[in-house]
């Protein structure tokens, strides 16, 4: 697997085929430096501005400081990727990124004149997908799904080493399937969808708290005996594993990596979601058939996925 590597600036700069990838989050910016082969050279964190000035001045911020510590112009740099969240359409537009205060903001053509190159972008999940599945070192034949478990839940495939995304740019939006008709209202205008009980919000609204990782928090008050966080971590883990079962039974990918912000609990998270798969094979000969439980894993919680897939969505 990929090895982390920011400490690297004393040593003499990588210059060949170096490529710039930048996740820009609600709250942070990830952006790397890294090789021809995806190994990580130089590694940065900023917090990101919020509205139109303050998001390109973030991405020209990280641009900038990434030569500075590779040591080269930013022309030098084979290509420069972003993801960022929202809708992306093919020229690098992003709409609906409400927590970056941005409606319409043509983030690739505004980057690419402030820059004097091309800069590709695309969604921050779909760019996540491709870094996920470079960390698993698998040849182009090997199928992937990245299931997002952020503030909602998305998932982005990977099939013969490049992103599906179907014939209108939906595919993996699996958080906007109902799962309970009668249950709560989802932004995207339907009742009870995944992404309703197996999400950040979700969380959010069900066990609300004042600690900054809610997440974790739910999980230890679970761990306590509290009767609530038991029943809402229950239900949280029952549909991530939901999510799983429909990555793999609609696109039978060889694994379903799980990453995003609840990631961050690790094999807490994963050995639950392996025990409710584990369950239901008990019962199902057919998913027992298909190995449910082992067709899933965790990205590590170092490991900056989005980043290093924004770098790859750069020459995809």
């Amino acid at each position: 697997m990929t090895q982390l590597d920011s400490t690297r600036t004393g040593a003499a700069p990588v210059r060949a085929l170096m490529r710039i990838g930048i996740d820009i989050g609600g709250t942070k910016t990830d952006a790397v430096a890294v090789t021809a082969d995806g190994t990580i050279v130089h590694q940065l964190r900023l917090p990101t501005g919020f509205g139109h000035d303050a998001v390109v001045e973030t991405a020209i911020t990280a641009v900038t400081r990434l030569a500075e510590l590779a040591q080269v112009e930013i022309g030098a740099f084979a290509s420069i990727g972003i993801g960022i969240p929202g809708a992306v359409d093919d020229t690098g537009r992003v709409s609906h990124a409400v927590n970056l205060g941005l409606d319409g903001l043509d983030l690739g053509a505004e980057l690419s004149e402030r820059l004097g190159r091309e800069v590709r972008i695309d969604n921050d999940v779909n760019a996540a997908a491709l870094g996920a599945f470079h960390l698993l070192e698998k040849p182009d034949t090997y199928s992937m799904a990245y299931l997002n478990l952020g503030t909602g839940l998305a998932a982005g495939i990977v099939l013969g080493g490049r992103l599906w995304r179907g014939s209108r740019g939906t595919a993996g939006e699996i958080g906007h399937i109902p799962v309970d008709p009668n249950g709560p209202e989802c932004p995207c205008g339907q009742r009870g969808c995944l992404e309703t009980v197996a999400s950040g919000s979700a969380i959010a609204r069900q066990w609300p708290s004042d600690d900054p990782k809610p997440a974790r928090a739910l999980f230890a008050a679970a761990a306590s005996g509290d009767s609530l966080a038991l029943e809402v971590k229950q239900r949280l883990v029952e549909n991530v594993a939901a999510a799983v079962r429909i990555l793999v039974l609609t696109v039978d990918v060889d694994s379903v990596m799980i990453g995003g912000g609840i990631s961050s609990l690790g094999p807490v998270l994963l050995d639950d979601v392996r025990s409710v798969l584990a369950s239901w094979e008990a019962a199902s000969p057919f998913l027992a058939s298909i190995h449910l439980s082992e067709r899933v894993n965790i990205v590590p919680a170092d490991f900056p996925a989005a980043a290093v897939g924004a770098a790859l969505v750069g020459v995809a």
